[in-house]
């Protein structure tokens, strides 16, 4: 465990508490079944909304810390993680597709994020771009073609409102006529879905030279008005199994002395 001076206000982790990737959950419950395929795991930390577990899937060191709902929460997680030691981020989670072919229970693994959120404008003006990791995009990919799970890659974009930000009706059925315009204009133009989070974590990272990525599971259809809670665990399997993949990637780049992994590389 760390020294009492290194912990982080926040997460309450310190140096060594943590492996060098991380998967980011908004809600803590889901910490328990993201570990639950894991070969083993230690919670290391737990305050307010951030619980940390530390362990090991298939031999590779592996954390997640839970963020609670929203970007200003999420950027203080990458914040304190990254001062402890964490280069790698995924964000796992469930969303709201706005595309009519998306069905319940696929996946989103994110390329970009359209900044809806306000906390990255905090750190950088409007038009730099939310952009994923290519390599953790990449594993995303291969570990949901692995494991046989229907996904969709494309453009994300996170909001600071789950209700009118979102072009859902509010209290008394108030509906946001900003919130209706943006979820008609972002469906005409093929982002895939809403979450609340994701913009907010590739800005940082980009900012930072870290690598993020996020993986969501669609629960919400708004464009067809389907809801169910289905597939719960798929986007926590394919990232656990994504963080295994983009070890394997980093050791060949490295016995290959290069730089970023690309297609003329193999795992196998």
């Amino acid at each position: 465990m760390s020294d009492a001076d290194d912990v982080q206000y926040h997460i309450e982790a310190g140096p060594g508490d943590v492996a060098e990737t991380v998967l980011l959950p908004g809600d803590t419950e889901r910490v328990d079944k993201i570990v639950a395929g894991w070969d083993a795991a230690e919670e290391v930390a737990s305050h307010r909304e951030y619980r940390t577990v530390t362990g090991e899937y298939e031999g590779t060191p592996i954390s997640v810390t839970s963020t609670g709902i929203g970007s200003p929460s999420a950027a203080i997680a990458v914040e304190e993680l990254a001062a402890v030691g964490a280069t790698t981020f995924v964000r796992v989670g469930s969303c709201g597709a706005i595309q009519p072919e998306m069905a319940i229970g696929d996946l989103v693994i994110s390329s970009g994020g359209v900044r809806q959120e306000g906390t990255s404008a905090a750190y950088v003006r409007e038009t730099y771009p939310a952009v994923a990791d290519q390599e953790v995009v990449t594993a995303l990919v291969a570990a949901a073609e692995r494991l046989g799970y229907d996904y969709h890659v494309g453009l994300t974009a996170s909001t600071d409102s789950f209700y009118a930000g979102q072009g859902r009706p509010g209290f008394g059925g108030y509906v946001s006529r900003a919130g209706t315009d943006l979820f008609e204009e972002l469906r005409d133009a093929n982002v895939k879905n809403f979450e609340m989070e994701a913009s907010a974590i590739f800005t940082l990272a980009n900012v930072y030279g870290l690598r993020a990525g996020a993986v969501c599971t669609v629960y919400a259809n708004r464009t067809t008005g389907e809801f169910r809670v289905e597939g719960e665990n798929r986007a926590a399997e394919t990232a656990s199994l994504a963080v295994h993949l983009l070890a394997r990637m980093d050791a060949v780049k490295a016995e290959a002395g290069a730089d970023r992994w690309h297609a003329g590389l193999s795992l196998e």
